[in-house]
């Protein structure tokens, strides 16, 4: 995963895998970041954009003396009934008229910039030692032109191939336009298996390509972005490192990949479930490393950070937090694999594996713990935990059906008792809405879900619309913005709004039957991506800025969910 900024510069990449230090990391580190640029000697501007349907990115440069283009993207494709996916970024500089000057700068880094690798000359490539692996560029560019950061003038199409530890061992040319050629086609194939919405339709695959990026195969690990320590609003401390695989997170992306009709990627992740829960004596983690290893030692490393934003942190604390919410969450993204029929033939969890989730949602279920916000420095009897056992057992019922498992039926039953009993308790009949938890009546933004996930359904409208109401009124900020919450935190007063919030206030709507008013928020949250339909974490109110990781899966599923919602709740929808 390369992010790869308006002027064809690769500002962040972590090899080789999603977790591991970044080989260039210039969008936190100005000094230390390592650099592979394409830079024209006389710029005058420039343009991006996705080739339509694909993970595989144009940069335009019209400068003084010409106008060319980058092509990047990274291979991948079907070859001898497997994908064909090397550690390899493809790089190709294409003449569009004349002759420009331009200047290429190739310096890779490891152990977040503590080490700068040696360029040493090839007969077709350059080699970069000392980063614990054969980094190598391979280019129909003259070398020195390269390692002496001298510019020359585009006189023919060019191509730059940088692998890790798979060097590129074929002709340049052909296998670039072969590979390129391959790779489009493996993405608009990806798309045209989608179900999606007739509305909306951009918007939608934009970030169904977005979350099947977030995948590590190897294990079905989902990582919930893939940066660290973007910090949620500037001159603040809440910067984190996201590239982990967090159970809820998860739960979210698979749910909208499967209302998207793609259930490989299900069936990978509960490979991972399993798993978890086979190499865990008692409780489980929210979060682990994307290999599965439990430990995630969170430190601070010497860096300016985003922007002068420090600490720049590695690893995540939260990984120690209890948070009782991620049991419910793996049945959720374990029911299609029982109750959807394209499934079929798929491998599926034990019932075993079922019933030592309902025994830990038992054993945990009134046991107060850190949240879907993750607060550090207290613990309490979290609505949004007991939705999530709610909601657990409730699909633990329909595999029970399913499987006709009378004892599987009437533990879930039990505890969707006890679950909807603890829920209750946080009501506050003075606001006339569900409060953050038991304890604590203030209001939180993660309790849109009692609406949106049909705990508040249609049968008690009025009761869902005045707990909507009660949210907006305390947590919106003008016309579509929502904060995740106002109470003050860990880290003081929260100054970002959570994009997610948005979505899910977006949603509710939806379900209250204020389709008008759900269409007018979406599509206003639809103007705050960037420029190629990309949305962060968070938004800054007063100028609307983004903050915080990207590309945040959590707002990419909840612009489907929404979509989703809007088209089955106008007229009659129709596949195509």
């Amino acid at each position: 995963m390369a992010y790869i900024d308006e002027n064809a510069s690769v500002l962040w990449m972590c090899w080789p895998k999603f977790d591991d230090s970044f080989i260039f990391g210039k969008l936190i580190s100005e000094k230390k970041g390592g650099e592979f640029s394409i830079v024209p000697a006389k710029p005058k501007s420039t343009k991006q954009r996705y080739i339509q349907n694909t993970n595989m990115l144009e940069t335009e440069f019209i400068c003084e003396d010409g106008i060319f283009k980058v092509i990047d993207f990274a291979p991948r494709f079907e070859l001898f009934e497997r994908f064909h996916k090397p550690t390899q970024l493809f790089r190709k500089i294409e003449i569009i008229k004349g002759n420009p000057i331009i200047k290429v700068t190739c310096e890779p880094v490891s152990e977040y910039g503590e080490i700068k690798a040696q360029a040493t000359l090839g007969s077709n490539s350059i080699n970069y030692e000392g980063l614990g692996a054969n980094v190598r560029l391979t280019t129909n560019i003259a070398k020195t032109h390269i390692i002496n950061q001298r510019n020359f003038a585009l006189t023919e199409d060019s191509y730059l191939v940088l692998s890790y530890d798979s060097p590129l061992e074929a002709p340049l040319k052909s296998t670039f336009e072969e590979f390129f050629t391959k790779t489009q086609d493996y993405w608009r194939k990806w798309v045209r298996r989608s179900a999606i919405p007739t509305i909306y339709q951009q918007e939608v695959i934009r970030s169904a390509l977005l979350l099947k990026l977030h995948q590590y195969e190897d294990t079905g690990a989902i990582i919930a972005a893939g940066t660290t320590s973007l910090p949620e609003s500037p001159g603040e401390e809440r910067n984190w490192d996201y590239r982990y695989c967090w159970v809820r997170d998860s739960y979210f992306t698979i749910n909208a990949l499967t209302n998207l009709g793609h259930f490989t990627e299900a069936e990978r992740y509960s490979h991972w479930i399993q798993n978890i829960v086979e190499n865990s004596e008692d409780r489980f983690q929210p979060v682990y490393k994307i290999d599965g290893e439990a430990n995630i030692e969170e430190k601070t490393i010497e860096l300016e950070g985003y922007k002068g934003n420090a600490p720049v942190r590695v690893g995540n604390e939260a990984y120690l937090q209890r948070q009782n919410d991620v049991y419910g969450q793996m049945l959720l993204s374990l029911l299609p694999l029982y109750s959807d029929l394209r499934t079929y033939g798929s491998s599926r969890p034990s019932e075993k594996l079922i019933f030592k989730i309902l025994d830990l949602i038992e054993k945990y279920m009134d046991e107060p713990d850190a949240g879907i916000w993750e607060f550090r420095g207290k613990k309490q009897q979290h609505a949004e935990s007991f939705l999530f056992h709610w909601a657990g057992a409730m699909a633990a019922l329909k595999i029970a059906r399913i499987n006709d498992n009378q004892p599987m039926r009437e533990k879930a039953e039990k505890l969707i008792k006890l679950a909807s009993d603890n829920i209750e308790k946080c009501f506050d009949k003075e606001t006339g809405a569900y409060g953050m938890s038991i304890e604590n009546k203030k209001l939180n933004a993660s309790e849109f879900l009692l609406v949106t996930m049909n705990y508040l359904g249609r049968h008690n409208i009025d009761k869902a619309k005045k707990h909507v109401e009660a949210l907006t009124k305390e947590l919106k900020f003008g016309d579509d913005l929502i904060y995740r919450y106002r109470d003050h935190d860990d880290f003081g007063e929260t100054k970002s709004t959570f994009l997610i919030c948005a979505f899910w206030y977006a949603e509710a709507l939806v379900d209250l039957g204020e389709i008008d008013m759900a269409k007018k928020v979406f599509e206003s949250l639809l103007t705050r991506s960037n420029h190629l339909g990309i949305f962060s974490e968070d938004i800054d109110p007063e100028d609307g800025s983004q903050w915080g990781n990207i590309a945040q899966t959590y707002s990419h599923v909840g612009l489907i969910n929404t979509a989703f919602k809007i088209w089955m709740n106008q007229q009659k929808p129709q596949f195509y």
